[in-house]
Parts: structure tokens; C-alpha cells; sequence
């Protein structure tokens, strides 16, 4: 009996120092001992060098998000070797044809506080539906505010207030070997951060887009990552990913995507009037071969040559001529005709732009009130 007696003072003793920690035995303060600190963060430099972009990331990823896209494609049509009433006849008036159901999948920026988001136009393209993830998972239905083919650009609007969002920077800056992260949902793998650099710039002849101007990137970029962000350093972006090169569907270190300025211009013109409007001159262009360049007296390789001029358009009120090679624009050096058709369509029609030509032999520099492009433009300008 005893025994149980000192086995229940025990109990009760070992119970009173548990609950003792905090107050004590009679009720008083006891010191605690301080819990250990979590572990610091790893520095981002070290020596010089730097180690890790989580920052970046954490100031950026928010702002991207996954686009789900649905339409129906149109029926394809039957045919019957038992004639084209058979089925008709047999599954009635349309047959069996079904619309199908597409569902495409990419990647978006948000560039306001207000929702509005930049994605590629061919993420959207067709779409009855169009469906917007956040990064902490919560959807929105999205409203598609306008899209511009050309440059294969769209903007969305979802309905919500105080959104993460990126901010624009300036791809003018951007030099060839910057660091940069390319920030999407490649093949549905939400907030995927690739890194790289960027391996040129102005790249075109594509064959993608009508207006090409693009940043090429070795950062990872695979279907699932159009739409999506390409940053800088600093968390600044600068493009949104396009297109990949590849020989199997999936990231062989060349993608490519729009610079941010043309992005811009797309993004402000869209939300003000729901369509992009671009300047326009009225020739056909040529680029200038080293033999032509020999003969031009041009020095070297560079220029657009005019090889017709529309009667009656900005270029021949402005007295350009057929012959005429093109070497800047405002100030600006031309290297090619698409360097020609980027910076006219980037000037606002009504404006003026200084053409600085070489027409036999001689320099010449002529003012030329842009006009507004035809919608259905080809590329000459």
C-alpha cells in the first residue's frame, strides 16, 4: 500500500515539474529558455558571385499564371461510299459529326493590379472559354479584351483587385549574355523557373509572327510555356515567351520571346481600344546582298533597298523612289527589311519620320507622313 501511495506522490510530482516549466512550482515565474532561431537564408553572393535568384523568383512568380483554354473545333465532314444521304439517313441530319472539344494550355503575365493579363495570342486563339490560375491556386474566368495576331500577342482581364504583378522593363537595355528566368507551366508543371541568358537579340526571318523582333533565350522553354514571363535579375520583365526551336516538341536551348516594348505597345493600344493600330509607307522592300551593296557604294551589307513604291502613298508623296536604299529610320540604323517594317509599324500614324536614304550614291534625307496600315497588310511596307 505504501508502494502505491509513493507511486501516485510521484506521478503527481512528475506531473507538477512538466507544468512547471512555464510558472514554477508554487505559481512563479520561471525563466524559459529561448527557442533556437530558424536557420538564416544561404547568402545570395558570395565572394563576388551569386548563388541563387529565390528572391527573384519570390518577387516574381506570383504575377504568372496558367492559362486553361477550351472551344469547340467545327465538325469535320463525312464522306459515305454509299452516298452522301447515308448518313443523313441512318444518324440524321448532321450524322454523327460532333463538334470536338479543344483545351489548350499555356502561360500569362500580369502586368496590373487590376487583372490585366498578357498572354500569346495562339494560347487563346479559338477559345469560348478562357480560364486563369493563380499561383496559390485560386481561378478566375477571364474576358478576352483583344489580340493581335501579327505579334501574337493578347491581353485578358479577370475581375479581382490587388493582384501580383509584374513590372515592365526595358528590352532596349537588354544586352546578349544578361541573366535571365523564363517563369511558366511547361506541359502543365505550374511555376516551373528555368535560368539562362540571353544568346541574341533582334532575331527574325522565322517565319512566326509577321512582326519579329525576337529576344533568343538558352533559359528552358517547352509547350506550356508561351504566354509566360522572361525576367531579368532584377525581377523586370523583359519578353514573353513565344516559341521554341526544336527538332522533337521539347527545349533544345533556342527559344525566342516578344521584347517587352513591343509587348507594351500591343498592351496600351489594346486596353484603350481593343485593336492595335501601326504605321505604314507603302513600299516593297529588298534586303541588300554584298553584291548590291558593292554596286550601291553602300560600304557594307546594311539597308533595305526600295523596290517599288505604291502611287499615291505616304512614301511617294514623300518623293521616295524605286531604287532608293533605305539606311535609317529617325535617327535609327536599318540592317534589313525587317527592321524597316518594325520601326515603321512602331510610329503612329499621322506622325513624321525622318528617312535617311542613299540614292545614287548620294545621302538624302526625307520626311514621310506615315500612314495607318491596312488591316489585312501583307509585309511589304
Amino acid at each position: 500500500m505504501f508502494s502505491n501511495k509513493l507511486a501516485v506522490i510521484i506521478l503527481i510530482l512528475a506531473g507538477l515539474l512538466a507544468s512547471s516549466c512555464k510558472t514554477g512550482l508554487f505559481g512563479q515565474d520561471v525563466p524559459v529558455a529561448p527557442s533556437q532561431p530558424a536557420a538564416p537564408a544561404p547568402p545570395l553572393v558570395v565572394e563576388g558571385v551569386r548563388t541563387s535568384y529565390a528572391d527573384v523568383v519570390e518577387k516574381t512568380s506570383a504575377a504568372v499564371v496558367r492559362i486553361e483554354a477550351e472551344g469547340k473545333s467545327k465538325p469535320q465532314i463525312q464522306e459515305s461510299p454509299f452516298g452522301d444521304d447515308f448518313f443523313k439517313r441512318f444518324q440524321g441530319p448532321q450524322g454523327n459529326q460532333r463538334p470536338q472539344i479543344r483545351r489548350g494550355l499555356g502561360s500569362g503575365v500580369v502586368v496590373s493590379a487590376d487583372g490585366s493579363i498578357l498572354t500569346n495570342a495562339h494560347v487563346i486563339d479559338g477559345a469560348d472559354k478562357i480560364t486563369v490560375m493563380m499561383a496559390d491556386n485560386k481561378t478566375f474566368d477571364a474576358k478576352l479584351v483583344g489580340t493581335d495576331k501579327p505579334s501574337d500577342l493578347a491581353v485578358l482581364k479577370i475581375e479581382a483587385q490587388n493582384m501580383p504583378f509584374l513590372t515592365l522593363g526595358n528590352s532596349d537595355n537588354v544586352r546578349v549574355g544578361d541573366i535571365v528566368l523564363a517563369i511558366g507551366n511547361p506541359f502543365g508543371f505550374s511555376q516551373t523557373v528555368t535560368s539562362g541568358i540571353v544568346s541574341a537579340l533582334g532575331r527574325s526571318g522565322l517565319g512566326i509572327n509577321v512582326f519579329e523582333n525576337f529576344i533568343q533565350t538558352d533559359a528552358a522553354i517547352n509547350p506550356g510555356n508561351s504566354g509566360g514571363a522572361l525576367v531579368d535579375a532584377s525581377g523586370s520583365l523583359v519578353g514573353v515567351n513565344t516559341a521554341i526551336f526544336s527538332r522533337n516538341g521539347g527545349s533544345m536551348g533556342i527559344g525566342f520571346a516578344t521584347p517587352v516594348s513591343t509587348a507594351k505597345a500591343v498592351l496600351e493600344q489594346i486596353i484603350k481600344s481593343g485593336t492595335v493600330t501601326r504605321g505604314w509607307i507603302g513600299v516593297e522592300l529588298a534586303p541588300v546582298t554584298p553584291a548590291l551593296a558593292e554596286s550601291f557604294n553602300l560600304g557594307t551589307a546594311e539597308g533595305a533597298i526600295i523596290n517599288g513604291v505604291l502611287s499615291g502613298g505616304p512614301a511617294d508623296k514623300a518623293g521616295v523612289k524605286p531604287g532608293d536604299v533605305l539606311i535609317a529610320i529617325d535617327g535609327k540604323p536599318i540592317a534589313d527589311p525587317q527592321g524597316v517594317l518594325n520601326a515603321v509599324t512602331g510610329i503612329a500614324p499621322g506622325s513624321k519620320a525622318t528617312m535617311k536614304m542613299k540614292r545614287k550614291g548620294q545621302d538624302l534625307e526625307l520626311a514621310v507622313a506615315v500612314g495607318r496600315r491596312p488591316k489585312q497588310q501583307a509585309r511589304p511596307e
